[in-house]
């Protein structure tokens, strides 16, 4: 009896030193700088990070896009309607396609935004109305600018599921592969570490493709379909890694609540490039065009 427990003890210890060294979460601490009494955490400086990016970029591509009647003074206000558009659209997003029961019995908590809960889809459809209030402003076509902005947009989603990794929030499902990490917090197990496939995906590659697609002129509102396309296809795809809301869990036919919501985004996309090529040569005419006339 001793025998055969000694062995299967030995077995044991023997199967867990040939077994390959899991991937840990750090456990980063959340708050990146402390000054006083003034806290900074690393998501805040994330979303910093994602504005600085918009700017930078953003007037680079004003400078590149003179004659079309783009300055870089544009991009400091664009800026302003759009934080306003991805805060308060996030926050409601949040509060209407995840909990809208329970905020419904509890209506002064969707003001209490330092408790986190932010939807992208939410903050997309908040930066849309803003953009629409700027263009209305600057008596731009809405399309031209939702165009300009689009390839602004992912690395801002780069910094902002990096933050979601420092944090060890978001996690990804369980996983046997050997790049699974541990995140203690939740449990022991290995998962994926979905956030940062969502950093690499919807962030740097995207970023990547529409990068390259504008630096050429295209047809109005083709840029903002391809935006449309491949974050629906690849939030989509990712989410496939990513564990569900608690709260919610799987819906119909076994998909999240992420990816019902990108269903619309690359619905909108196809149509808008089908769109956009079906009406090609009636972008905004450059300062030259008007000129010729």
């Amino acid at each position: 009896m001793s025998r055969g427990g000694l062995s299967y003890n030995a077995a044991i210890l023997a199967q867990r030193v040939r077994a390959p060294r899991m991937l840990v979460h750090p456990q980063f601490d959340p708050v990146a700088l402390q000054i006083g009494p003034v806290a900074v955490r690393w998501y805040g400086l994330m979303y910093l990070v994602a504005f600085v990016l918009f700017v930078v970029l953003g007037k680079y591509r004003a400078r590149q896009n003179l004659l079309t009647g783009w300055h870089p003074r544009d991009i400091d206000d664009m800026l302003f309607y759009g934080v306003f558009g991805v805060i308060a659209g996030g926050r409601l997003g949040y509060v209407l396609f995840y909990k809208p029961l329970h905020y419904l019995q509890h209506p002064l908590e969707i003001l209490a935004v330092w408790e986190g809960g932010m939807s992208f889809h939410g903050g997309f459809l908040g930066v849309l109305v803003a953009l629409w209030l700027f263009a209305r402003l600057r008596s731009k076509r809405w399309l031209d600018v939702t165009d300009f902005v689009a390839p602004l947009v992912p690395l801002g989603l780069a910094a902002g599921r990096l933050g979601n990794f420092i944090n060890g929030e978001l996690w990804g499902r369980p996983t046997d592969g050997p790049w699974g990490m541990v995140f203690p917090q939740v449990d022991g197990l290995a998962r994926h570490a979905s956030q940062l496939y969502q950093f690499a995906l919807e962030g740097v590659l995207l970023f990547a493709i529409l990068w390259w697609y504008t630096s050429r002129r295209r047809p109005m509102g083709a840029p903002s379909g391809l935006f449309l396309l491949g974050y629906g296809v690849l939030r989509f795809v990712a989410e496939f890694a990513r564990e569900p809301d608690a709260f919610l869990g799987y819906l119909s036919f076994g998909l999240t609540m992420g990816q019902w919501l990108s269903l619309p985004m690359i619905a909108a996309g196809v149509a808008l490039m089908v769109w956009a090529h079906a009406h090609a040569g009636k972008s905004e005419p450059t300062l030259i065009d008007r000129m010729k006339r």
